[in-house]
């Protein structure tokens, strides 16, 4: 930079939106816009040898803010476009002026005005750099400018794409520089000037080794030049720059760069105190620094409050949670161990984290029972649940125990029945009774015991059991527990979670139930578990010991309709946003729902065909809404302002205009009252067809399959309820050989062989045809079949099934089609009783059977039965194989009738 320079009356004008220029700085702009090129091309790049001259004035919006910028920018930033400020990026530093002086406004094209600066500096071009682009074939420069001499803004002229301008030059000249500089004032700023750099400059050094240059320019230069170099290069305020820029007076400019480059060494300074405390609590780990500055900082600052230490505020509240002594004792010695570790080190965020979960177990947190009443939980379960009358009574005796004896250990009650029966509600009614909150943990296909037990902390990624983890999600230590599919859980290499709950189960140990990963005892006999199972022949039975097993066998069709008229229906119709007045479903129609479309135990298939008639409902009722609003939309106001619209009759070019159209002679109050004037949908026969499709059940399917000899209707238990099972007898060629199909298990096979043993043996009694003409097997193979061969089936209970097939086979007659049968059998024909004989019942009351054929030893059983099932149906019962026979055929067997009840 020249110390004075004849500057040109007029000069093409750079604007710098949003940044200043000062003398002697350097910057980097890339010029992408039209007009910045034009300029660039014309003033710099077509002179030669880079005589060219530019002014650079700054400007600001009315959206700008005095926000400080960093003082060196690496790379180039990118500055939104404006009126022949856009397209242009930056090096350097930059910010938003406040206005010193009056500024010249000129507005842009979208409505903003843009403020010019009513001074700028000339500037030179240190380097020029031509692009083009590929593509486009777009020219964009790259330039290097310095900042030369300031200059005042006369007038700022149009000139093609660019502006210029008539300006006086600031600076003085050669005469009023030397009496200035003589000056005692400016005389004793320039040394304090040069002394405050220097103590910058020797601060930077102990960092930065390249600074020689710097150190001998401030040695060689006048101050009041190296005043603009050290305010552009050290200052991010563009207000301070800006002031800097108007500071013509080196009195003036020397205080400001005084005041800079003052604040800038106070600050190494404190930022080197910090450093030099930090570097004598150095540890081994390098990262550990980073942790010394933060502690350091901080106390430079006075924030250090031990309150907010998160390990003083972990300690804090697992103090507060009342942990044993023992336990206590452990936790403390963890936590000492923590305190001696870095965060950085691999075992502090385990560490940290079982702290975390000792701190947010509740150890004496109890929910606050409610004193028990029987009479309101007696309700409570009647209306939320319909029959199940020995399981209600059971749940009472449960309850009137804990009134009676709040710290008993009551057993652990199992409900085990089909799906859909109502076990988990049951559960809920229970803590609902005892005022608990209740946690249900599903266990269907766990197979891995630290489930359970929780998994050991060496393991990376270990966790508490789920037992434990269900406790401290609930907040108390004495919730109801619902053990959800308990006879679902398996086992594998990695252990057995049904011996894993044997601990949790008995209440002789669960006082100190040990998880893996706390590895302290922990009291979970306040808890009250509650179990659910479909079956319980796949539980072992040192666990199925520890419960108390409660069936919940099916509903019968009369349960089934009260249960959907009272609990199904009201809550189908709320989930699908109808009522009453939109649908209305007969009895008669939930009657022929339950025996045409739905053959289960429990009511989830009903409940799902009840909401596919909610869901047609809801179909009608919002078509009937939606038609409403077009016809209220459409009247002949709209409709006219729709087309005045549509014509672009003055609402706006192009149909950019947002238009509301108001309904029209119709009120919201009207719409809501024509709603629900709507005929209701009635549900009938045909709905139910178009709806739910063609009948899955007619009731006929027993009478076809038996038309023909060696077929026998039997009675089977499954996990979901009872169920009919054919069996098919049929005789060929052969070798005689018994042939037997269907997915059975050895069990049913056996019972196969012993069934064909007994019938050859008493084929002579029997009269069988084939038996007059020698051997029954002579030359002949034997078929049985189990129809639904996908299905896995085993068990005893079709040996008497099995037997009337194939005396229905032999002796060519039909067992009656209204006639099933369950039992199991010996070689010497006796009918040995069998289990799930109410649920077999019921299974035979669905596919309209009413002889049922049971062994005489299940009389008992009978009793679980409802009375209304009884009344309609005839039951059997068989104390031999012959009173089986007797009562399948019509015209009976040579042998006396059975009983019948």
């Amino acid at each position: 930079m020249a110390e004075h320079f004849d500057l040109p009356s007029t000069i093409a004008i750079l604007p710098f939106r949003n940044k200043v220029l000062l003398p002697g700085a350097v910057i980097g702009i890339r010029c992408t816009s039209a007009a910045d090129v034009r300029l660039v091309e014309r003033e710099l790049w077509q002179k030669k040898d880079l005589e060219g001259l530019i002014g650079v004035v700054p400007m600001h919006d009315s959206q700008a803010s005095e926000q400080p910028l960093s003082p060196r920018v690496s790379g180039l930033q990118s500055i939104p476009e404006a009126t022949g400020g856009g397209g242009r990026e930056f090096s350097g530093a930059a910010r938003v002026p406040s206005g010193l002086q009056p500024p010249l406004d000129q507005p842009t094209g979208a409505g903003e005005r843009i403020h010019w600066h009513p001074r700028g500096v000339a500037a030179r071009a240190l380097a020029l750099q031509q692009h083009m682009e590929k593509v486009t074939g777009r020219v964009t420069y790259t330039v290097i400018l310095e900042g030369w001499c300031r200059f005042g803004v006369q007038a700022l002229n149009a000139c093609d794409l660019y502006n210029t301008a008539h300006v006086t030059q600031l600076d003085y000249t050669k005469s009023e520089m030397e009496q200035a500089e003589s000056d005692p004032e400016v005389q004793v700023l320039a040394r304090q000037f040069k002394s405050v750099a220097g103590d910058l400059i020797s601060l930077l050094q102990q960092k930065h080794k390249t600074l020689e240059s710097t150190k001998l320019l401030l040695e060689t230069a006048a101050a009041h030049r190296l005043a603009d170099i050290f305010v552009a290069s050290f200052e991010g305020s563009f207000d301070k720059r800006l002031a800097m820029l108007d500071a013509i007076d080196l009195r003036k400019r020397l205080s400001k760069a005084i005041e800079v480059i003052t604040r800038h060494v106070q600050a190494l300074r404190v930022a080197e105190k910090i450093s030099s405390k930090v570097e004598g609590q150095l540890s081994k780990s390098q990262k550990s620094v980073l942790r010394q500055q933060i502690r350091a900082i901080t106390d430079e600052l006075g924030d250090n409050d031990d309150d907010e230490d998160d390990v003083v505020a972990l300690e804090r509240k697992m103090q507060s949670v009342g942990m044993p002594a023992n336990v206590w004792k452990h936790a403390q010695r963890e936590l000492r161990r923590l305190r001696k570790m870095q965060p950085q080190q691999p075992g502090y965020g385990g560490s940290r984290t079982y702290l975390e979960v000792l701190a947010e177990l509740p150890w004496q947190i109890s929910s606050e029972e409610q004193e028990i009443d029987l009479v309101a939980a007696k309700e409570q379960l009647d209306s939320e649940h319909y029959g199940l009358a020995k399981v209600k009574k059971r749940i009472i005796e449960y309850l009137a125990v804990r009134k009676l004896k709040p710290d008993a250990r009551g057993p652990v009650l199992c409900f085990v029945g089909p799906p859909g029966v109502g076990k988990t509600s049951l559960a809920s009614s229970i803590a609902g009774a005892l005022g608990r909150r209740f946690i249900r943990l599903s266990l269907g296909g766990v197979k891995d015991e630290a489930d359970i037990r929780g998994h050991r902390r060496t393991y990376i990624g270990s966790m508490p059991g789920r037992l434990i983890e269900g406790i401290k999600r609930v907040g108390v230590n004495n919730p109801v527990m619902l053990l959800d599919e308990i006879d679902k859980t398996g086992a594998d290499v990695r252990g057995d979670p049904a011996a894993a709950l044997l601990e949790v189960l008995d209440p002789e140990q669960n006082k100190t139930f040990n998880d893996h990963y706390l590895n302290v005892p922990f009291d979970v006999s306040k808890v009250v578990f509650v179990a659910t199972a479909n079956r319980v022949q796949t539980m072992p039975a040192p666990l199925l010991d520890r419960m108390e097993v409660i069936e919940l066998p099916g509903y019968t069709p009369e349960e089934k309709l009260c249960i959907a008229t009272r609990h199904l229906i009201p809550r189908v119709l709320e989930q699908h946003g109808v009522t009453n007045r939109h649908i209305q479903i007969p009895e008669p129609m939930v009657e022929l729902i339950i025996q045409r479309y739905t053959r289960e135990a429990g009511v989830r298939n009903l409940e799902r065909h009840l909401a596919a008639l909610a869901r047609a409902a809801a179909v009608k009722v919002a078509e009937s809404e939606q038609s409403m609003k077009v016809t209220r939309d459409m009247t002949p106001e709209a409709s006219q302002l729709m087309d005045h619209w549509r014509g672009g009759g003055g609402l706006g070019e192009g149909g950019d205009v947002e238009m509301e159209v108001e309904a029209v002679g119709i009120s919201g109050q009207k719409v809501a009252s024509a709603l629900m004037d709507l005929e209701p949908l009635i549900v009938d026969e045909a709905m139910l067809e178009v709806v739910l499709g063609p009948p899955k059940f007619d009731g006929k399917e027993a009478a076809e399959r038996v038309a023909t000899p060696g077929v026998a209707v039997g009675l089977v238990w499954t996990i979901v309820g009872g169920e009919v099972q054919f069996v098919e007898a049929s005789t060929m060629l052969g070798k005689g050989d018994l042939h037997l199909t269907g997915q059975l298990g050895d069990v049913i096979k056996e019972s196969a062989q012993i069934a064909l043993t007994w019938v050859r043996a008493r084929a002579a009694e029997l009269k069988l045809p084939m038996a007059e003409a020698g051997s029954l097997l002579k030359d002949r193979d034997i078929h049985i079949h189990f129809p639904a061969g996908a299905v896995p089936k085993d068990g005893p209970s079709a040996g008497v099934t099995l037997v009337t097939a194939l005396v229905s086979l032999f002796g060519k007659r039909c067992v009656r089609a209204d006639t099933a049968m369950t039992g199991e059998m010996t070689l010497r024909g006796l009918v040995l009783p069998v289990g799930g004989i109410k649920d077999k019942i019921l299974a035979a009351h669905r596919c309209g059977i009413r002889r049922v054929i049971l062994p005489d030893r299940n009389r008992k059983d009978l009793q679980e039965v409802p009375a209304a099932i009884i009344a309609n149906m005839e039951i059997l019962l068989a104390k031999r194989m012959e009173d089986v026979l007797h009562q399948a055929f019509e015209g009976g067997c040579p042998w006396k009738p059975a009983s019948r009840l």
